[in-house]
């Protein structure tokens, strides 16, 4: 993106009807660290990736409790995104005073959504530079929003956002018709595994990842959204590293019976081809 004279403000219009600066916000959504929600019929879970500034630095908080059925992972700008959950948070408490009961996740969504549109229209404001995945529990099940600095707001089974945020969803997209039925152990585990397509070969361990969690259990009381502990965290990294490493029970036939293929087949063989030439299924 470069500069140019319909970005002075937020709200010029281009002659191609684009509003460059909620565009240039929703980059830096794209620059943030990645942030991965997905959810069952009556979990949701949160994840995020979390990255230092520098080596000689903490991390920036990337996941926000808002109420005790509801949380918020962003990727973007952390400043904004800590005003957003404050609001969130004062929203939920507000309807809870004034109605007993706890502020659907579909109408706070729309709260937050509105908020940030109102900067998209203000000549003297600019947009949030920060992206949020919404995740909570109501009286219709467990919800996924994700809402955008331009004011729109979308409902997802699952979904990821910030950089390298497309190895991730390609990672949901093979698996998400399954989420509906998961338990919440299996969504964590999914979510684990997402957010490990985002790190670029970078080990996953439970100091680069934060993990968040709210549902409904079997006896039908609200589990709250809570942070799962770092030990219980690479507990399941841990379990899953030697699940990878077990190698699978029909492995041992195959391989004779590849094995027999071969003398069998050893005379007919080219002998220009080189011995040690890799098999189809090795490309």
């Amino acid at each position: 993106m470069f500069r140019n004279q319909y970005d002075t403000d937020v709200t010029t219009w281009s002659p191609a009807g684009r509003l460059f600066q909620v565009e240039y916000a929703m980059e830096a959504v794209k620059q943030g660290s990645a942030c991965v929600g997905l959810r069952s019929a009556t979990h949701a879970v949160l994840a995020a990736a979390n990255k230092s500034a520098n080596e000689l630095s903490s991390h920036q908080r990337k996941v926000f409790r808002v109420a005790d059925h509801a949380g918020v992972a962003l990727a973007g700008l952390t400043a904004d995104g800590r005003v957003l959950s404050r609001f969130l948070r004062s929203e939920c408490i507000n309807h809870a005073f004034v109605y007993d009961a706890p502020l659907p996740v579909s109408r706070l969504a729309l709260r937050l959504a509105d908020k940030a549109q109102v900067c998209t229209q203000r000549s003297w404001k600019r947009p949030y530079g920060v992206g949020l995945l919404v995740a909570g529990l109501d009286e219709s099940g467990a919800h996924l929003y994700y809402n955008c600095p331009s004011g729109n707001y979308f409902e997802y089974q699952a979904f990821a956002i910030g950089s390298r945020s497309q190895a991730a969803k390609t990672y949901l997209e093979r698996r998400f018709e399954k989420f509906n039925d998961y338990t919440p152990d299996q969504l964590i585990r999914d979510a684990l595994s997402a957010i490990k397509e985002t790190l670029q070969g970078e080990k996953l361990t439970s100091s680069n990842c934060t993990i968040s969690i709210v549902g409904r259990k079997d006896d039908g009381t609200v589990e709250p959204f809570s942070v799962i502990d770092a030990k219980r965290i690479q507990e399941i990294i841990d379990s899953m590293e030697a699940a990878d490493e077990v190698p699978p029970a029909d492995a041992p036939a195959e391989s004779s019976s590849m094995q027999e293929g071969d003398d069998t087949g050893a005379a007919g063989a080219d002998p220009a081809a080189p011995a040690d030439a890799p098999a189809p299924m090795d490309i």
